[in-house]
Formats: C-alpha cells, structure tokens, sequence
C-alpha cells in the first residue's frame, strides 16, 4: 500500500539555517476573509527607514492623545498587473492547479522570467470544465516605474483572492485581468498587515557569530571562538542543534501584524534630502510601516493580510502629524 504524503507540520523558520531558493519570497498559506472579494496581498520595494511623529490613541497609554516618535519604514509600491488566473481543485493530497487564463497584453519583459503562453483573447469559457475550490491571480510588479531598483525585468507572484463565495471571486478575477492594482486594492491605512522578505545576506560565519555563543576559556590553546565538542558519542553522527559555521543571513522571514501608518501618492512627502541612501528619491505610491521589515534597501517586499490578527487589534487609521526628510546621507 502506497504511503499517504501531508504537508509539513511545525515551523522552519530558524532551521536549517540556508540560503533562500529565491529573492522573490514564498507564500505557502493564505488567511480566510469575509466582505468583498479582494486581493490578499501586495508588494513593493524596500526604500529605507525614517521616523515620524503619531497620535497615540492607546486609552491606557501614559502617552494617550500624545505626539510619539514612532520608526517608520518606506515602501515603494507601483501598481502591479495581472497576468492570469489561476484555478485551484481540491484532491486527495490538497489543492492542485486546475488550470489559467492569462491576459491578451503583458509586459514583454515578463517573458525573460516566465514562458507566457502565445497571446490571445481570454477564454473564459474553459472555467465550467473545473471544479473549482480556489481562485488566485498571477501578478508582476512594475520595477521599471522606480528609479531606485537597477533591474527592469518584473517579479513574478501569486496572490489569493478571498471573501464572498467562489462565483464572486471568479467575477471579481475577471475584472481585473490585465489591468493594474494599486496597493488601496489590498488594504487601507491602519490594517494589521504581515510582511515577508528575504533578510540581509551575512556570507559564511563562524559559530559565535551565527549562534551566539560563549566564548571560550583563554586557557584553550586550540581557538576561543569555537564550540567545546561535537555531541555525545551516540548516536555517531553530529545532530542538527550543534552549533556549527554556515550561512548566515538570507533567509526568508515573516514578521507578523505589522501596522499600516500611512498610504500616500507623493514619493516628495518622504523622500529624504538627498534620497534614501543606496536608492534615491521615492516617485509611485508608497506605505509607510510601523517599525522595520527584513532585508535590505532595494529588497522586494511581499504583503499578505494577517494571519493571526488580535480580536481586539487597532485597525484605524493613524494619524501622523510630521515625517522626518532630514537626510540619511552619512546616518
């Protein structure tokens, strides 16, 4: 008898510490939403960090109606297009792809990152042969519209579409099939947010550095950075939790309820004198985040809706009174 596979169980994020497959991050769950159909997620291009000033409307805050100083991060978000719809059918093992329907018109340059399929009028009459459980669409940034990131050619992702029922996703997908999406599409100042990038890359290190830990006794005439011993003798081999050397760094990350401060469509309102350092000046659509985000300036930077949203979190709009564009240059 054949053995049944599953997903993978637990989490992986801290281990094994590699190397991402790809810059582009992955999303392997999505969170179920009522209301109206809409896109669960978004991306855009790490611009760098400033601060801001915002009303504290914590009731229990010392700080309560109070300006604070709040750390901000600067995202620059284009419009992204969509370039297919993709139907998912439940089976024995999970949801599988059914099939696509891909837009008459994309971006040429999407071709030197995926083989699109020969151009033509969307049939959409090929939806009725699938049992559809899931709907999602293929969306490409626009790196081309920032002056900030040296590569044209397009990031290539998938996003869900969740709320109402599976026909009033399917009319919604249909809607804005070749057309752009603005980061409003997917959530409004105040929404609790999570945000995956892939972290900074650090290269090869050594264990004090990777694992943080104790140094040892000078009286060691072999080295102090390293670890005492390699494990027991049994079993005879070296187990995962011994902290070895390794890759450090460029890993896929997900930080959770990240809050939106601010949505704005002038890249001056926050552009730094000088511009950000190692990017430039901001000119599409920007968010701002509330603390940092992983990775570095440049760095692509995917959304989602959270997936552990507290009950009683605060998704109002904030309500910022002054963005810091003193320059970072020499920071």
């Amino acid at each position: 008898m054949p053995q049944r596979r599953r997903p993978k169980k637990g989490s992986r994020a801290f281990g094994p510490r590699k190397r991402a497959k790809s810059q582009t991050p992955r999303l392997d769950s999505w969170p179920e939403i009522s209301g109206a159909p809409k896109i669960q997620g978004f991306a855009g291009y790490k611009a760098g960090m400033t601060h801001a000033f915002v009303v504290d409307k914590r009731a229990k805050s010392t700080t309560s109606g109070m300006e604070v100083q709040t750390p901000v991060t600067v995202i620059e978000v284009p419009p992204m297009k969509i370039a297919a719809i993709r139907f998912y059918e439940q089976q024995i093992d999970g949801l599988k792809t059914a099939g696509e329907i891909w837009a008459a018109d994309v971006d040429p340059l999407l071709d030197r990152r995926v083989n699109v399929p020969k151009r033509g009028e969307p049939d959409f009459s090929r939806i009725e042969n699938f049992d559809v459980e899931d709907v999602r669409v293929l969306a490409y940034t626009q790196p081309k519209l920032i002056s900030g990131v040296p590569k044209k050619v397009p990031d290539l992702m998938e996003l869900r579409i969740g709320g109402g029922a599976i026909k009033e996703r399917i009319e919604y997908a249909k809607t804005i099939l070749g057309k752009e999406v603005t980061v409003t599409d997917f959530a409004a100042e105040g929404a609790v947010i999570d945000v995956i990038a892939i972290t900074k890359g650090k290269g090869f290190q050594g264990s004090t550095k990777r694992w943080g830990i104790k140094l040892l006794s000078h009286r060691n005439s072999k080295h102090r950075r390293g670890i005492g011993n390699l494990g027991p003798k049994r079993p005879g081999y070296v187990r995962s939790t011994v902290p070895l050397p390794g890759q450090m760094g460029y890993h896929q990350r997900t930080e959770i309820n990240k809050k939106i401060i601010k949505v704005g469509t002038d890249g001056k309102e926050v552009s730094p004198k000088g511009g950000f350092t190692n990017y430039g000046e901001v000119r599409n659509t920007y968010v701002l985040v509330k603390g940092s985000v992983p990775g570095p300036t440049k760095r692509l930077i995917r959304f989602r809706d959270g997936v552990r949203v507290p009950a009683k979190a605060d998704v109002s709009a904030a309500e910022v009174t002054y963005v810091s564009t003193e320059s970072k240059q020499g920071a």
